[in-house]
């Protein structure tokens, strides 16, 4: 019984209220910690403040920070991130150890990143990157800005576009040349702007065609001509690289005996002849010439891109003003024809 009573009252303990009394202060807890001291000086073991040091972690500190920029949940930590590899790859040197193809595999996913301002930072770093160090990499490239194209949330498909510009700039050729980079690219401006192949043949009855018009579920929102406008001119700057007449090259003796024996200068030389890889649809092959491009686009795109076109420019307004930049090129070379025409007329 004695045991049993004393067991009571400690249980009791825990719910009695204490008594405070004036002029007494309040008793201090169990685990009372006292952090009333101060140090002029906090000595760390092992303490070193050598530069040759610090010059070494970067490289270990840049690969922790590509990490954080593709793993990190917050994102804030992310676009931080991408900052810092910017300040990195702009110093002289630039300090990059994984190098240009490591930093695009690991990178690219985040073109559908949920943040806006991790895709603008992301975009900022695709700006530092050497020219001549993407184009071997146009082919992944396009992979997820075509991905990015057609995503449902309106401000990645906006974001992407700036992505697909700044590629143009720095390897229009290869973008329009590669692997799948013609038709599954046209493909996918035809799905952002529902210029479905399908318009050309279509039935049409007093000026307006029967087929359907998509606009990737976002035709009643705000700030959709703009978004359209933006899509039609970035549409046109694709279509005049792949339209661009190629600049002879005059005939060298030397360099035609070089291109013959010597070692090739530019990757995947054959890549054409398609030796190794996987069969291609016509969608996925490759069309390096301009004449190529031209008659592929005379016998698919012609007719629904003519029809989105003169559908464009009756909306007027930013929208017209693309159409009319897009009819621009359309017509070749400032001669009054059409890439189609041109290619029936020869």
């Amino acid at each position: 019984m004695g045991s049993s009573n004393r067991k009571k009252k400690e249980k009791k303990k825990d719910f009695q209220k204490a008594k405070l009394k004036v002029g007494k202060a309040k008793a201090k807890a169990a685990n009372f910690t006292d952090t009333s001291f101060k140090s002029k000086s906090i000595v760390v073991n092992q303490q070193t403040v050598s530069h040759a040091d610090e010059a070494a972690d970067k490289p270990a500190q840049f690969r922790q920070t590509l990490g954080s920029a593709i793993t990190a949940k917050s994102d804030n930590q992310r676009r931080d991130a991408l900052s810092y590899m910017i300040n990195q790859l702009s110093a002289n040197p630039p300090n990059n150890p994984v190098g240009t193809a490591g930093l695009l595999t690991k990178l690219l996913p985040l073109l559908s990143d949920s943040s806006g301002p991790v895709r603008t930072q992301l975009l900022k770093l695709f700006r530092v990157l050497p020219q001549a160090e993407v184009g071997p990499h146009v082919e992944k490239i396009l992979m997820y800005i075509r991905g990015g194209m057609t995503h449902l949330s309106a401000d990645i498909r906006a974001d992407t576009l700036n992505v697909m510009e700044w590629l143009l700039e720095v390897a229009g050729d290869e973008v329009v040349s590669c692997p799948g980079g013609w038709l599954k690219t046209l493909n996918s401006f035809s799905s952002m702007l529902g210029w479905n192949p399908s318009v050309g043949s279509a039935v049409v009855s007093k000026g307006w065609t029967s087929a359907s018009k998509t606009t990737m579920g976002v035709a009643t929102k705000k700030g959709i001509p703009e978004a359209q406008a933006r899509q039609i001119a970035v549409l046109a700057k694709f279509l005049e690289v792949g339209f661009r007449p190629e600049t002879p090259t005059p005939y060298d003796p030397g360099r035609y005996w070089d291109n013959i024996y010597r070692l090739p200068e530019t990757a995947n030389p054959f890549a054409y002849l398609n030796l190794f890889g996987t069969p291609r649809d016509e969608d996925s092959e490759m069309y390096p010439d301009r004449l190529s491009r031209q008659r592929v686009f005379e016998a698919k795109w012609k007719g629904a891109i003519f029809t989105g076109m003169d559908g464009a420019k009756r909306e007027g307004g930013a929208v017209g003003r693309s159409a009319s930049m897009l009819d621009k090129v359309l017509n070749g070379d400032n001669r009054g024809r059409r890439p189609g025409l041109e290619i029936s007329s020869s």
